[in-house]
């Protein structure tokens, strides 16, 4: 059996965190934003049993991944997560993904989560390079994620169907050298 996750990342207003098994309810609920899913591209359905499983899965430590819950400091309240995955140790790169309930939107919570976790991927494990993909019809993202210091690398064109309308997805990355750089 692998290690239980005990990272704990703390900023001036929130916690990245583990999730624990008696979050069900709460993780359940932030699957169920509908303005979230379609930030995120996430069209799949998701039960309680399913849920339930993958909380236990992810909160083992993983070679490959880390998953994060976003946490009011005050309130230990989850208001979304954030995760580094496809972790190359051997590349020194990954994936970074963050979702965000909508009514913890535009609050600057998704700007210091992901301030947090690249500083966690960059300088606590030494990686070179941190990728994602937005969704074109998600300009408030490609902004934050520009003021963060990520650059436009391509474009996957019509990656995505949503409500019958094919949109592209944006490929942006940031380098060790670009992130020490940052003010």
């Amino acid at each position: 059996m692998k290690n239980k996750l005990e990272t704990r990342i703390e900023g001036d207003r929130i916690v990245l965190r583990p999730v624990r098994e008696d979050e069900l309810d709460a993780y359940f609920g932030l699957l169920q934003d509908d303005e979230s899913n379609r930030l995120t591209g996430t069209q799949q359905a998701f039960t309680k049993d399913s849920i339930a499983a993958w909380i236990h899965k992810i909160g083992y430590a993983h070679e490959d991944r880390l998953d994060m819950m976003i946490a009011e400091k005050e309130t230990d309240g989850l208001i979304g997560e954030v995760v580094l995955n496809e972790i190359n140790l051997n590349n020194r790169s990954c994936n970074i993904r963050i979702s965000i309930s909508g009514q913890h939107s535009n609050k600057g919570y998704g700007t210091e989560a992901m301030k947090l976790m690249l500083r966690h991927g960059f300088e606590s494990l030494r990686l070179h390079r941190i990728e994602l993909g937005v969704y074109a019809f998600n300009p408030r993202a490609i902004h934050v994620y520009e003021k963060l210091g990520f650059k436009r690398e391509g474009t996957l064109r019509d990656s995505i169907c949503w409500d019958g309308r094919f949109h592209d997805m944006i490929l942006m990355s940031i380098l060790e050298e670009e992130y020490r750089q940052l003010p």
